[in-house]
């Protein structure tokens, strides 16, 4: 027998049996820090015609003058009936005595309007461009 090959003592073996020991390889992942490399990134702005949309709301109104020319006490308030708004218009007016008279009201009668409208506008958009930069290599170290 080899200097290499020394008996083993194998307790499960008959006597005379020789055991031999086998290898066994074991696998180990190890992590290194590569070279780190340079990008470059443009960004540059560019002009976008697109068509925007929207629905405006409005409103008018009506003025009618209604006469009334009737005295009054007291100045009438301010008041809506039918969805119309009316605003009394009182002046003093000289008698041989002092009266309130009721010259006029104004009724004011609302129109909503409603206008969809679509209108070419221009939008910024903002895009990057990446770019990997070559590694510079010292021209006087030698690559091994």
């Amino acid at each position: 027998m080899g200097e290499d090959m020394k008996p083993y003592k194998n307790y499960g073996a008959a006597k005379d049996e020789l055991a031999i020991p086998l290898a066994e390889e074991n696998a180990r992942i190890e992590k290194r820090q590569g070279p780190t490399r340079t990008v470059r990134i443009k960004t540059f702005a560019e002009d976008v015609e697109e068509i925007v949309s929207a629905t405006l709301k409005g409103e008018t109104v009506d003025v009618v003058r209604v006469p009334i020319d009737r005295p009054v006490s007291t100045i009438p308030e301010t008041r809506t009936e039918n969805g119309v708004t009316i605003i009394p218009i009182v002046e003093e007016v000289l008698f041989v005595e002092k009266r309130l008279v009721l010259k006029e009201e104004l009724h004011l009668r609302r129109h909503v309007t409603k206008e969809t409208v679509a209108l070419p506008v221009t939008l910024k958009k903002q895009r990057a461009v990446v770019e990997r930069v070559a590694e510079e290599t010292n021209p006087t170290e030698s690559k091994e």
